[in-house]
């Protein structure tokens, strides 16, 4: 019978049927009792090692940071974004502590770095050579739908309400707006993270690596 999954359900699949196999990516508990976590099929019982090796393997190069001095409570679906489009890295600037729960479990599988203050995410990213896109509709923004983003990058987004800080504005060499037609003066930070993050692969994801499209 189908068990409790990392989201809650009722999903994945049971016992593996008939001899194991021999690869040491799978997991002898995961084989036994079934899989019942939010992982793409190519995944199941594999160890979480194994599914964060391969992961490792493919990554694209841009990163995606978030500031957190409000305990943001969008973080956890930023991080559970980044990892469906395969973010090299989350990087959360401020609290170290964010509520995991909107992550669904796939902060697991996605790297996760901590700067306390956004000198700190500016310098990682000079010494990595990513160009830091600040996504924000202030003055002087691109609009992101006409704009080219950078392949190596840092895709960078503020909190809920108060938006990116002046530091973090002055350090991004470019700063692109989502184009909006209705009232609302913004959009959740989780939900332009991942516009952002689509709008990237789009320009440059190879589609035909992505066994987990919908």
């Amino acid at each position: 019978m189908p068990g409790p999954t990392e989201w809650g359900g009722s999903v994945g699949v049971g016992p593996w049927p008939g001899p194991w196999p021999t690869d040491p990516r799978y997991d002898p508990e995961l084989l036994a009792e079934g899989d019942r976590r939010n992982v793409v099929d190519r995944y199941r019982y594999w160890r979480l090692e194994a599914v964060v090796a391969d992961l490792d393997r493919r990554r694209h190069p841009f990163h995606v940071a978030i500031e957190n001095f409000e305990h943001d409570l969008n973080i956890g679906t930023v991080v559970r974004t980044a990892n469906a489009f395969l973010a090299a890295e989350v990087h959360v600037v401020g609290r170290r502590r964010w509520n995991r729960r909107g992550a669904m479990v796939t902060d697991r599988y996605q790297h996760l770095r901590h700067h306390p203050e956004v000198t700190g995410l500016l310098d990682f990213a000079a010494a990595e050579e990513l160009t830091v896109v600040a996504v924000d509709n202030g003055p002087g923004a691109v609009p992101l739908e006409t704009a080219s983003l950078p392949r190596s990058c840092v895709l960078l987004f503020g909190q809920e309400g108060p938006g990116l800080t002046p530091a973090a504005r002055q350090g991004a060499a470019l700063t692109v707006s989502i184009s909006q037609f209705g009232s609302t003066r913004s959009l959740n930070a989780g939900v332009a993270a991942g516009i952002a993050m689509h709008a990237w692969v789009r320009e440059h994801a190879n589609l035909n690596a992505a066994p987990g499209s919908i």
